[in-house]
C-alpha cells in the first residue's frame, strides 16, 4: 500500500517545508509515499459565501484529477472523526489489511475542501476544533503519518 498527502497550497516557508521534508524522508522507509502539492486560487478581497464554495469547487477539480480509482480517501475536516495516534495506526493498519491500492490524505486551501471533494472522500479526519495554518496542519499530519508507522512497525516513538 502506498500513502499520498494532496494538499492545496504550496509550503512556502523554509521552516515548514524543511520539517515537512525530514518527515517525509523518514515516511519513506515504510513505504511508497508521496506528496503532491496543488496550487490555490487567490481569494479575491470581499468574497462572498457562494465565491469562495466556487473556488473550492475549483481547487477540489484539481484535486479529484489526482485520485485514482480504488484510492481510500480521507479529508481533513475540522467536523471529521477524531482518532488519537494509536487509533491512526490501527486504522491505517486496517486499511492495508483490507487491500487499499493507496491511502490518500487530502489538505483543503485557505478556505477549505469544496463539496465535490468531500462528496469523493471515504472518510473525513479531524484535528482537533482548532483552526490551523495551512502549512502547520500539513506538518502536524506528515508527523502523525510518521508516528502511526512507527507504531505499527512496533518501534518506539517518543509520547
Amino acid at each position: 500500500m502506498s500513502t499520498a498527502v494532496i494538499a492545496v497550497g504550496r509550503m512556502k516557508e523554509k521552516p515548514y517545508r524543511q520539517m515537512a521534508d525530514e518527515y517525509i524522508r523518514r515516511l519513506s522507509r515504510f513505504g511508497k509515499f508521496e506528496e503532491i502539492e496543488l496550487n490555490d486560487l487567490p481569494e479575491p478581497a470581499g468574497s462572498s459565501p457562494a465565491l469562495e464554495e466556487q473556488l473550492r469547487t475549483r481547487e477540489g477539480e484539481d484535486v479529484l484529477q489526482r485520485l485514482k480509482q480504488g484510492d481510500h480517501v480521507i479529508a481533513l475536516t475540522i467536523p471529521g472523526k477524531r482518532m488519537s495516534s494509536e487509533e491512526l495506526a490501527v486504522h491505517v493498519a486496517e486499511l492495508r489489511t483490507r487491500g487499499a491500492g493507496r491511502v490518500v490524505f487530502l489538505v483543503g486551501g485557505s478556505l477549505g475542501l469544496g463539496s465535490n471533494v468531500l462528496a469523493r472522500a471515504d472518510e473525513e479526519l479531524s484535528m482537533g476544533p482548532m483552526t490551523f495554518p495551512h502549512q502547520l496542519a500539513r506538518v502536524m499530519l506528515l508527523e502523525q503519518l510518521y508516528r502511526a508507522e512507527k507504531i505499527i512497525a512496533g518501534e518506539r516513538y517518543h509520547k
